[in-house]
Formats: structure tokens, C-alpha cells, sequence
């Protein structure tokens, strides 16, 4: 397959839905970028790898592409869950007394639960953001980490 240094060769891409998972995770929680990053050269099918991009960190050209987690998931993906609203939660159940261990157990079980789901919103295409316009692609999701 030719390679290019122009991004418009590119027609899918495969990522792993832990690399989506964790991107949207460290977006919610922190304050970094967390990306889905293609690198050149470009061909027909490219990887996206988690990355957390940092201010001009690229002087080459061409740059890589960077995608948002949020853009390779459906609208209806549930949210991360927040601390504050496991706690609210936790205290609403009549079954159960609150305590911060609970509690903490509770959140833990909440994120696994998001973590687990999350892969199946992932979409079937994404529109990249490229030097030279908008393109969409195909979304090949790979289960785990490779």
C-alpha cells in the first residue's frame, strides 16, 4: 500500500477500545489532552494511538492527525461517572448506609461498569480535521490492548 504524506489517502482506522477508553477517561479526570493520534506517512489504513498532546510538540510536517475521544463515540455514550453523583446515589438507596469506604467501593464499581460499556458506542466513522479539509474514515474498533 503507497504512503503519503497527505492524510487524504487514509480510508479507516483501527484503534483499540482501551485507547478510547482511557483517552475519554483522562479528559474527564484531568486537565490534559488526551488524543487518538495517526502519524505519518499515511495509507489507506492507519492506527490511532492514545496520546496526550502537548503545546508544540510538532515541528515537522506533515503533523499528525489528532482525533478527540469524543468524536469516536455515539452522543448517547453514558458519561463518566463523577464522584459527586455516586455519592448522591449511594446515599438515595434506603438499603444502604453511607460511609466513605462504601462509597469509595461503590464509585470503583461505577467506572468499571462505564469502562465495560463504553466500547460499544464507539462509531462506525469519524470526519478527520486534516490541513486540507474534513474526510470521513471508517472506525475498525480491536478489543483489548495491543
Amino acid at each position: 500500500m503507497p504512503q503519503s504524506d497527505h492524510p487524504h489517502v487514509i480510508r479507516s482506522i483501527a484503534v483499540t477500545t482501551s485507547d478510547v477508553v482511557a483517552a475519554l477517561e483522562i479528559q474527564t479526570t484531568s486537565n490534559r489532552d488526551a488524543v487518538l493520534r495517526i502519524t505519518p506517512p499515511f495509507n489507506g489504513r492507519m492506527r490511532a494511538r492514545l496520546h496526550v498532546a502537548q503545546a508544540g510538540e510538532y515541528t515537522d510536517t506533515p503533523e499528525p492527525i489528532h482525533i478527540s475521544p469524543e468524536g469516536l463515540v455515539t452522543a448517547d455514550a453514558p458519561s463518566y461517572p463523577q464522584a459527586v453523583d455516586t455519592e448522591d446515589e449511594l446515599r438515595a438507596d434506603p438499603e444502604l448506609s453511607y460511609s466513605v469506604e462504601r462509597h469509595h467501593e461503590y464509585h470503583a464499581e461505577r467506572v468499571r461498569d462505564w469502562r465495560e460499556a463504553l466500547p460499544a458506542y464507539i462509531r462506525e466513522t469519524v470526519t478527520l480535521e486534516t490541513p486540507e479539509g474534513r474526510q470521513t474514515v471508517t472506525v475498525k474498533p480491536l478489543v483489548g490492548d495491543l
